[in-house]
């Protein structure tokens, strides 16, 4: 078996290359790896890809955050050979947050011993995501994130905090069209959030009980709230407690969906900007096999 680490300079608040290189060394002597860096945008896509390619058994190594992991998926999803982690380094590294030992994905070595399952993946037009894809405001907050996570007193939620501020501000909803389990909703709506996994943001949970491998992808339609009402029901969407505001949103379990705005706006996919005017999210055909340290459940 080959071990493939690669690395995203640009995850999290700092360049953490050299500490991956020194644990990485440390960890894997007598083992056939390699180490590659990121230099741009989609490059780690296409490291995991050629690997996945090779036809070879590989065990790829997503260093950095959600963002890093987002885009090694994308390259090794369906490829039997080829099996995903995430050695997290990054900020967020919310993915990883359903698991019972999150910081277990920062012992190369716990990785290095591990068991591995099979999951789901979200297809949004011609791109994957892991964990979570969202359309609206909560797209603006999701992809703005970035931006604050290098500031030193903003990481985590705080991130989060300041990007819904500076979001909010800007506007609340806009005009979506939404097709799904056979209805059709159409009107200003503040958010769509369509969750594979668990948490994003910095520690929200939207729907605690979205399981990655149940083949069903759980969904939250957020009707227009004024700005007065953002910080009383922030908290409850935060926690998972999304039935305790059913005037204000709603809440689907389907495998797949389709979205129609005005005009181009923000999708966010695990961290990342996209843009579309129609949007069509399903369940992947694709599965991805990941491997995480052995013992932890979710």
């Amino acid at each position: 078996m080959k071990h493939l680490f690669i690395i995203n300079p640009a995850a999290g608040s700092r360049d953490r290359t050299k500490e991956y290189r020194k644990a990485i060394a440390e960890a894997c002597q007598g083992l056939d790896y390699r180490v590659e860096v990121s230099a741009a945008p989609g490059d780690c896509t296409r490291l995991a890809s050629e690997a996945a390619k090779s036809g070879e058994e590989y065990r790829i190594y997503a260093c950095g955050g959600d963002g890093t992991l987002n885009e090694v998926a994308a390259g090794a999803a369906g490829y039997p050979n080829a099996a995903v982690t995430v050695f997290a380094g990054g900020s967020g590294n919310d993915f990883v947050r359903l698991f019972s030992e999150p910081q277990a994905f920062r012992d190369l070595h716990r990785l290095l011993d591990a068991q591995e399952r099979e999951l789901d993946l979200i297809r949004c037009n011609d791109s994957l995501s892991v964990n979570i894809c969202s359309v609206g405001l909560d797209a603006r907050i999701g992809t703005d994130v970035a931006s604050y996570k290098r500031f030193p007193l903003l990481q985590g939620f705080r991130a989060y905090a300041a990007s819904a501020v500076v979001n909010v501000i800007k506007g609340i909803a806009e005009p979506l069209e939404v097709e799904i389990c056979g209805e059709r909703f159409a009107g200003e709506m503040t958010m769509v959030c369509v969750c594979n996994g668990r948490y994003y943001g910095g520690g929200f949970c939207p729907v605690p009980e979205a399981d990655p491998a149940d083949g069903m992808l759980e969904v939250l339609l957020v009707d227009k709230v004024r700005r007065h009402q953002v910080p009383g029901l922030i908290g409850k969407y935060k926690a998972g407690r999304y039935r305790e505001l059913p005037r204000y949103i709603r809440h689907f379990r389907t495998d797949s969906l389709t979205i129609r705005a005005k005009g181009p706006t923000a999708i966010n996919l695990d961290g990342e900007l996209r843009r579309a005017e129609e949007i069509r999210i399903s369940l992947a055909k694709e599965k991805l096999r990941f491997f995480y340290p052995k013992g932890l459940t979710w």
